[in-house]
């Protein structure tokens, strides 16, 4: 029994085996996948239920110590990862992972804010139900952290990132206090909408112990594409072209290079180029209803047909089987991770409203192949709602590390031309550590006043995942 009596006081609260303070023990939580940021915490625990949470808070907030949440670990901006100035306490709540409740009939379900995003799309199809949010890390990413950062994924252009799906919330104060806002109503006009102070907040305004998320029906029927575009401008004219013509059906719209697909095929096995001829610019395109049968395929067989005489599309592959349709989306959700194996990536998470995305590539490509020949841009991603995520992997032969040594310099380039027509340096990965700093250049007085306002009355002592989103006090 050591004589720390914080640590003693945890262990009486969640027990020996949901309490880590060995180094060794804590190390794989400690350090964000990419490596770029590496935690220390005065321990570890990982509680069962919301009252636990709330005497883990309670005690935290009555003796000063730091409490860090953490989901799946799966974040990209060093948003779950303790500081060692800290000093304080991780709380991990994958062992939160009940389904609390499926409402088919209201189109619910209630769950622990541990629960994987793929078990919650599971419980959803048992129930004969569908729930939208997909990405690649959904196997190992949980509910909690997808609230917390408002995921995006790949069926925003649809349904909306996750705090559009968020009907309520159960909420643990950084002083213990429980929100109960565990309420499935698409309709509730008493006051302010506490929820969406939370859906977004990255841990640092309270915990999020759990969530009434929507459901929708499930889709009898998809059609999925890969096509070869000459342009990104030509892509956003597809893309209204095939919202038009498939009346409201399209669920998701993605961009991809050359360079890209390149990598992937390289480097992830079993994947393959659809395509016989290479192109500059792909996009990925599905289609769903509730409708049986092949009505979509041959819909968009029409659309791209026409899109073709309209000189949108030079070629393309609609998905035949399941298996193929898997195979086009392979390739999209690997090409973050094929990154790895060209050395150091530099990497952007930007959004600009859709008709501004042909530019924003224009001028940025040539500004940063201007600043670095030889740098090879791959930029991808949801062109549907917007978001690019505008990577830079460095000059074949260059060092990784000083290619890395650029990243300020990049960021300050992409960011400028980002916020410079109108978007946003954080679509869809939040701001955690990594753009704490330049959140503050880019947002308003205004705006930076009215954070610290909401941050000092839920959090008076600065004591949730302090040093996230804003400076310290």
């Amino acid at each position: 029994m050591t004589t720390d009596p914080l640590i003693n006081r945890l262990r009486e609260i969640v027990g020996d085996t949901a309490l880590l303070t060995a180094s060794e023990d804590m190390a794989p939580y400690l350090e964000e996948r990419r490596g770029l940021y590496h935690g220390y915490a005065r321990a570890l625990v990982k509680p069962r239920t919301v009252a636990e949470v709330s005497a883990v808070m309670t005690l935290a907030y009555e003796s000063g110590t730091p409490v860090i949440p953490q989901g799946g670990n799966t974040g990209l901006v060093g948003g779950q990862i303790p500081r060692a100035e800290d000093h304080g306490i991780l709380l991990n709540l994958s062992r939160m992972n009940n389904v609390r409740a499926v409402d088919a009939a209201n189109n619910t379900i209630s769950v622990d804010a541990g629960v994987t995003l793929a078990d919650v799309q599971l419980a959803a199809a048992q129930a004969d139900r569908f729930f939208p949010l997909s990405l690649a890390s959904e196997g190992t990413c949980q509910i909690g952290g997808n609230l917390s950062s408002n995921a995006g994924g790949t069926a925003v252009l649809r349904y909306g990132n996750a705090r559009d799906l968020a009907l309520g919330l159960e909420v643990v104060l950084a002083d213990g206090r429980i929100w109960d806002g565990m309420r499935g109503l698409r309709k509730d006009n008493t006051g302010y909408d506490l929820k969406q102070l939370f859906l977004g907040s990255e841990g640092t305004l309270g915990v999020i112990t759990g969530a009434v998320l929507k459901l929708f029906a499930r889709a009898r029927s998809k059609a999925v594409a890969f096509a070869a575009v000459p342009s990104p401008a030509a892509a956003v004219s597809l893309l209204r072209l095939v919202e038009d013509m498939s009346a409201g059906a399209v669920t998701s719209f993605e961009l991809m290079p050359r360079i890209g697909i390149e990598m992937v095929t390289t480097h992830v096995p079993g994947t393959r180029d659809p395509l016989s001829t290479a192109h500059e610019w792909y996009v990925l395109i599905e289609l769903s209803s509730g409708d049986e049968g092949d009505v979509l395929t041959a819909r968009l067989t029409q659309i791209l047909s026409f899109a073709m005489d309209k000189a949108l599309v030079q070629d393309a592959a609609i998905a035949q089987t399941d298996t193929q349709a898997r195979d086009f989306w392979h390739l999209r959700e690997a090409m973050s991770d094929a990154q790895r194996h060209e050395g150091g990536s530099i990497k952007h998470d930007i959004s600009v409203p859709v008709s501004e995305i042909a530019t924003f590539l224009d001028h940025t490509l040539a500004r940063v192949r201007a600043a670095m020949p030889g740098i090879r841009p791959v930029p991808f991603g949801h062109i549907g709602d917007g978001n690019i995520h505008f990577n830079l992997s460095q000059p074949i032969g260059m060092e990784p590390a000083h290619f890395l040594d650029q990243w300020n310099h990049f960021n300050d380039m992409v960011h400028d031309i980002a916020v410079g027509l109108g978007g946003s340096i954080s679509a869809e990965h939040g701001i955690g550590q990594l753009k704490r700093d330049e959140l503050s250049r880019r947002k308003s007085s205004v705006e930076m006043d009215m954070m610290r306002a909401l941050k000092t009355a839920l959090d008076p002592k600065g004591l949730l995942n302090p040093g996230k989103i804003l400076k310290n006090k």
